[in-house]
């Protein structure tokens, strides 16, 4: 579910934190990187539980309508179908998953009038009503479930809950969008399914615990790598991140042999664009520009794989 680059933001950010204390140990370092990892997995979790209690809410609905004195064709023709169907009923089924929403109290996270207003938005939309007055198939559900989906990401109180929990709900955003996507349309499936959406290993182990190792045990010899190269700049005024950022992609350029370093740099630009100064992209990619030229002259850069540039 993680991808690469969004591994190398949670090593930038902790190695960030590394910089402000410096008393961190590389045993708390891995251990805090280990549950970002996990706390990405649950924002994903958490993201299908409030889109099924947001469903569930279409059960009151049914009620509410009933109970009107002068009902229009939509109340009469009204029913559950948002939460009673195969996709939903699949996940609310699931009881490997329902154990988790309880592990993780996610029914304490959750604001029930913020619900209430995204469910009551969400019923006035054209989708919706739609929705309500056709036959459905099963491709009709996964497609008013992602309407919702649609709706939540652009609203406030959708993103509040959000942020009040996971503070890496903005980083991970995509990440877990495109999951939960993959998670809808595969609906129903055997209980446990969104174990697959577990982060894997290549990426948070192999990749991800070596650049995180390697950067921080390398510290020195990525500054004397790095610093001829910016002679021309006071070290102590080059923004924190981008220093960072340098050696992370000084460091994967030696270690990860079936990267690409035009994709190393280009990572690394992109992440500067987001998270450091305006000029930072221009300095990122010139001085990684030279620095792989140094190391490649000294022997020091080994690719491999089909298509890679030496």
């Amino acid at each position: 579910m993680l991808s690469r680059r969004c591994i190398r933001v949670k090593i930038m950010q902790l190695l960030y934190a590394l910089n402000k204390d410096e008393v961190l140990s590389s045993k708390e370092l891995k251990k805090t990187y280990k549950s970002w990892v996990d706390m990405s997995f649950e924002l994903f979790l958490f993201n299908i539980y409030v889109i099924t209690e947001i469903c569930k809410l279409s059960l009151a609905d049914v009620e509410r309508r009933k109970k009107k004195h002068i009902p229009k064709d939509i109340d009469k023709a009204f029913t559950a179908k948002l939460y009673e169907n195969e996709t939903i009923q699949s996940i609310v089924s699931d009881k490997k998953l329902i154990k988790k929403f309880e592990k993780f109290e996610f029914e304490t996270r959750v604001n029930p009038d913020y619900l209430g207003k995204i469910y009551d938005e969400f019923s006035k939309t054209e989708a919706y009503e739609a929705f309500i007055l056709k036959e459905s198939s099963k491709d009709d559900y996964v497609e008013i479930l992602l309407e919702l989906y649609r709706l939540c990401r652009g609203n406030e109180f959708f993103n509040e809950m959000l942020e009040d929990s996971y503070f890496n709900w903005i980083d991970d955003k995509s990440l877990v969008i495109g999951a939960l996507k993959k998670y809808l349309k595969a609906q129903p499936t055997e209980s446990g399914h969104f174990d697959t959406f577990y982060p894997d290993d290549e990426t948070t182990k192999e990749f991800g615990d070596m650049l995180l190792k390697e950067t921080v045990k390398q510290d020195a010899s990525l500054s004397t790598q790095i610093g001829p190269v910016i002679k021309n700049w006071d070290q102590e005024r080059v923004a924190v991140i981008d220093m960072i950022l340098l050696k992370m992609a000084v460091t994967e350029m030696i270690e990860c042999k079936t990267i690409p370093e035009k994709v190393t740099i280009n990572e690394y630009v992109e992440i500067s664009k987001k998270y450091s100064t305006p000029k930072s992209k221009e300095f990122i990619n010139g001085v990684l520009d030279q620095v792989y030229k140094d190391l490649d002259e000294a022997g020091k850069i080994e690719k491999e794989g089909r298509g890679l540039t030496n």
